[in-house]
C-alpha cells in the first residue's frame, strides 16, 4: 500500500509537470540572469560605495588630527620606519606614550602640548602609531566585507616624488596619485637591505601618473568633491575589478579620495548563483501551486503541507525541539508530504541532540583548558620554594634577548648563591639543606619585591632586576646583607637556620654587553663569585 501512494504521486509529478516545468524554469532563468546582472551590478556599486562611506566616516571622526597626520606623512614618509609584519598598532602607541611621557612628565598631549610643538622624534612615534592605525583600520574593513582592495589616495603631488614605471618628476605633477593608505602592503625592499637588521620594512609613499582620460571618474570625484555614479572598471593583480571612489572632506578641507573595489568574477558568480536560486524558488512555487490546483478537493492534503510550513516557521524562530512531538503526529501517513513532515521531525531532533553534543564538548573543552592551564603553571614553579624555576628562566632570557633587539635594555641581574649547602645536607640531612634553601629564598624575594625571582639550580638564585629594584639596586644590595646578618647573628641556632649567601650583580651596558644577555649574566655572575671569596676571607680573619 505504501508503495503504491508513492509511485502514485510520483507518477502524477513526472507525467503532468516535468516537460511544462522545464520549459518554465528555462524562460525564468534567462530572464532572471539578464534582470540579476543589471540589478546585481547597482548593489554592488551600492555595497563597495557603503564600505567607502564607513571608512569615510572614520576618518572624519578624527578631524584634524587626520589632517596633521596627512600633511606629515606627505612630508616625512621616508622617515616611517613600520614593521611589514605588524599586527596591532597597540606597540607604537604605547612606545609613543613611553616617549611622550620622558619628554614631558606630567603634561597631556593635545592640553598642554600640542602635536605641532613635539620634536621630531616625538612625531615619528605619533605618526607611526597613527599609519598603523589607518593601515590596520583599511585592512580589517577589507576582511569584514569582503573585498579585495581598499585604499586611501592623496591627489596630486606637488613635490613630484612619482617613482612608477621610471616615471620620476612627471612636468603633470597635478595627475600624479599617492597611495598613502595602501590595503596591501608592499615590503620596501631597498630600505630592508640598507637597514640589513633582519626585518621587512613597509613600503611607503607609492606614487604614480594616472592620465587624465583613463581615469576621469576619479579627476572627476576629486575636483567636484563629490560621489559620481558608476565606477572604475579595469584589470589588475586581483583579477577584473571594479572600483569606487568617494571623496574626504574634512573640516571643509578636501583631502584625498577613499577607494573600494570588488572583484567582477565574484559579481559574476554571484549573479549565476542568485539565478540557480530564484530558478529553485520558482520551479518550487510552480510546482506546489500545480499540485494544490490538481487535488484542490482533496483538501487534506493542502492542510497537512500547511501545517508542516507553519511548524518549519516556529521552529525556524524558536528552535523549540518539542515542536517535533506536534508534527510526529500528523504525517502518519506513507506519500511524500508524510516522509517530508518524518524527515522534518527527524532533522528537529538531530539538530537538538548536535547542541547537547556541542555544549557537552564545549564543557569539558573547557575543563581541558583550565587542566592545561594548571599544569602550565605547575611546570614553570619550583616544587621546593614555589618561585619560578629553571624552564620559566629559559623563557624570560629568551624574552628578554628579543626586548633587547627591539630597544628595551634596561634591565639588570643579580645573583645569589647560598654558602654551605653541602656541607649541611651532608651532616643535617637534605631536609635540612631544603630548610636553609627556603629560608634564603624568602629573603630573597622579600627584598626584591619588584623582580622576578628564579631557582636555577640547587643553591643558585637569579634575579632579574626590573622597575624599583634596578633603580634601588645599590640599597638593596645592603639590605640583603642586613638581612642575612640577623638570620646568622642568632649564635645558639642550628646552622641550617642560619643560612648565608654570596650576592653579586650587573646592570646592562650597551658599551660591555653589546646585546648580550649573556655578558651581563657572566659579569654579574664573576661579581657574586667575588663577593663569596671576600667572604671566605673575613671568615678566616675571623678564625
Amino acid at each position: 500500500m505504501k508503495e503504491k501512494k508513492t509511485r502514485s504521486l510520483t507518477l502524477w509529478f513526472t507525467v503532468l509537470f516535468v516537460s511544462f516545468a522545464i520549459v518554465i524554469l528555462v524562460v525564468c532563468g534567462f530572464a532572471t540572469y539578464l534582470s540579476q546582472t543589471n540589478n546585481y551590478k547597482l548593489d554592488c556599486e551600492e555595497r563597495i560605495r557603503n564600505i567607502g562611506e564607513y571608512l569615510v566616516s572614520l576618518m572624519k571622526d578624527d578631524g584634524e588630527d587626520f589632517i596633521l597626520y596627512q600633511d606629515w606623512y606627505m612630508s616625512h614618509y621616508k622617515e616611517l620606519d613600520i614593521d611589514y609584519r605588524f599586527t596591532s598598532f597597540e606597540d607604537a602607541r604605547r612606545e609613543f606614550i613611553k616617549q611622550f611621557s620622558v619628554a614631558y612628565p606630567g603634561k597631556a598631549m593635545g592640553l598642554d602640548v600640542m602635536i605641532t610643538e613635539m620634536s621630531p622624534e616625538l612625531q615619528n612615534a605619533y605618526f607611526t602609531y597613527k599609519h598603523e592605525y589607518w593601515l590596520l583600520a583599511f585592512e580589517n574593513a577589507r576582511k569584514a566585507f569582503d573585498i579585495p582592495y581598499t585604499y586611501y589616495l592623496v591627489v596630486g603631488d606637488p613635490r613630484g616624488r612619482m617613482d612608477a614605471d621610471g616615471v620620476k618628476d612627471h612636468p603633470d605633477k597635478e595627475n600624479t596619485v599617492v597611495y598613502m593608505i595602501d590595503g596591501e602592503r608592499t615590503i620596501d625592499e631597498e630600505k630592508s637591505k640598507e637597514k640589513n637588521d633582519g626585518k621587512k620594512y613597509l613600503y611607503m609613499g607609492d606614487t604614480y601618473y594616472h592620465d587624465r582620460e583613463d581615469y576621469s571618474l576619479l579627476y572627476n570625484t576629486w575636483e567636484t568633491g563629490k560621489r559620481q555614479n558608476g565606477y572604475k572598471e579595469w584589470d589588475n593583480d586581483w583579477g577584473h575589478t571594479y572600483g569606487y571612489y568617494t571623496p574626504l572632506i574634512v573640516n571643509g578641507k578636501k583631502l584625498g579620495l577613499v577607494v573600494t573595489e570588488v572583484d567582477v568574477a565574484t559579481v559574476n558568480r554571484d549573479i549565476l548563483g542568485n539565478t540557480f536560486r530564484e530558478i529553485g524558488i520558482i520551479g518550487g512555487i510552480f510546482i506546489v501551486g500545480l499540485v494544490l490546483m490538481l487535488i484542490a478537493i482533496r483538501i487534506h492534503v493542502i492542510r497537512r503541507t500547511t501545517k508542516l510550513e507553519k511548524a518549519m516557521i516556529k521552529y525556524s524562530e524558536t528552535k523549540d525541539a518539542a515542536i517535533a512531538e506536534e508534527v510526529e503526529g500528523v504525517f502518519g501517513g506513507h506519500d511524500e508530504i508524510d516522509s517530508l513532515g518524518r524527515q522534518f521531525v527527524s532533522m528537529v531532533r538531530e539538530v537538538a541532540d548536535h547542541l547537547q553534543r556541542m555544549i557537552r564538548a564545549n564543557r569539558q573543552l573547557e575543563v581541558s583548558r583550565k587542566r592545561e592551564h594548571e599544569m602550565s603553571e605547575l611546570a614553570i614553579r619550583d616544587s621546593l620554594t614555589g618561585i619560578r624555576n629553571k624552564t620559566a628562566y629559559d623563557r624570560e632570557v629568551f624574552k628578554i634577548n628579543r626586548d633587547i633587539k627591539d630597544g628595551q635594555k634596561k634591565f639588570g641581574i643579580a645573583m645569589v648563591d647560598l654558602n654551605f649547602l653541602k656541607k649541611i645536607n651532608d651532616n643535617f640531612g637534605h631536609e635540612k639543606g631544603d630548610e636553609a634553601i627556603r629560608k634564603m629564598c624568602r629573603l630573597v624575594c622579600v627584598t626584591f619585591a619588584h623582580s622576578p625571582v628564579f631557582r636555577i639550580g640547587g643553591d643558585e638564585f637569579v634575579v632579574i632586576l626590573r622597575n624599583d629594584d634596578y633603580a634601588a639596586i645599590d640599597s638593596l644590595i645592603e639590605k640583603f646583607n642586613e638581612g642575612m646578618k640577623d638570620i646568622s647573628g642568632d649564635v645558639s641556632a642550628e646552622m641550617w637556620e642560619t643560612p648565608t649567601a654570596a650576592i653579586g650583580y650587573a646592570l646592562y651596558d650597551e658599551k660591555i654587553d653589546h646585546g648580550s644577555y649573556d655578558s651581563v649574566f657572566e659579569r654579574a655572575d664573576e661579581a657574586m663569585y667575588a663577593r663569596k671569596q671576600e667572604m671566605k676571607a673575613i671568615r678566616k680573619d675571623d678564625d
